[in-house]
């Protein structure tokens, strides 16, 4: 175990000190819901906001668009896998005497960090804008819990993406299916105003429970059953991410 822990911790380090000197992906990651955040609520918020909420829209679409900065990391690590893989960087470590599972762990841990680190600037960013969140400090660490777990999950699954992926072009493509998933939930608008056949897809996606349930715990609504649907998809797509992504890493590498 000592090992493991050891040979992650370099991964993390060897990981983080390509995300300072390539970080062209990170910031697109952090820039990209930052930009949808001042185009909804400078620009469209006025049209939107009548009848979606009461109060201000800005504190209706925060939420939303957080889930859009959470699963903007995804980019950034499936890209990072998969230029390991094609150029050789994995198949070379697992020459060496080294824990096997430390390649994905580091990938994994340096990812959450720099999703984190960039979820905390779109709530800055919002702050200043005018949301004004009335969460206690359980509600936010709840909150916290919950986007750490999703983090997690979309980490885990953006792995596998990456691994199953033959070039970096193509492992940047797929992610964006994630990245923009939370549009087809209640990130902009209610379900409830869309079409029916959006309206189902909108309510039972994946995305829509964990933005209403960060909503209710910073803004003080109902959570419902939202809650427990929402740690149950990120169980889910965590499993299934970590699962798929041995699966991938334990085959023959050769591409």
């Amino acid at each position: 175990m000592s090992t493991v822990l050891r040979d992650s911790r370099t991964m993390l380090r060897r990981n983080l000190l390509h995300a300072l000197r390539y970080p062209g992906m990170t910031l697109t990651g952090v820039g990209t819901p930052i930009v949808i955040l001042l185009l909804f609520v400078g620009v469209f918020g006025n049209a939107l906001g009548d009848g979606v909420a009461e109060g201000e829209y800005i504190d209706y679409v925060t939420p939303g668009i957080i889930m859009m900065g959470v699963a903007s990391g995804c980019m950034a690590t499936s890209v990072a896998i998969c230029v390991d893989m094609t150029q050789g960087i994995i198949a070379r470590f697992r020459t060496m005497a080294i824990a096997r599972s430390s390649v994905l762990t580091g990938h994994v841990a340096g990812s959450m960090i720099q999703t984190m680190v960039s979820t905390v600037l779109v709530v800055v960013v919002a702050l200043l804008m005018g949301f004004r969140p009335d969460a206690t400090v359980v509600e936010w660490l709840g909150v916290t819990a919950l986007l750490a777990l999703l983090i997690f999950a979309l980490t885990w699954l953006a792995v596998a993406l990456g691994l199953l992926a033959k070039t970096p072009e193509g492992a940047s493509n797929t992610p964006l299916l994630v990245q923009f998933l939370p549009f087809l939930g209640s990130a902009i608008v209610p379900p409830e105003s869309m079409p029916a056949g959006v309206r189902w897809f909108a309510e039972y996606q994946p995305f829509t429970p964990v933005i209403e349930t960060v909503r209710g715990l910073l803004m003080g609504g109902p959570i419902g059953n939202d809650g427990a649907i929402a740690v149950a998809w990120c169980a889910a797509i965590a499993a299934i991410g970590y699962l798929w992504s041995r699966w991938l890493y334990d085959r023959d590498i050769s591409r």
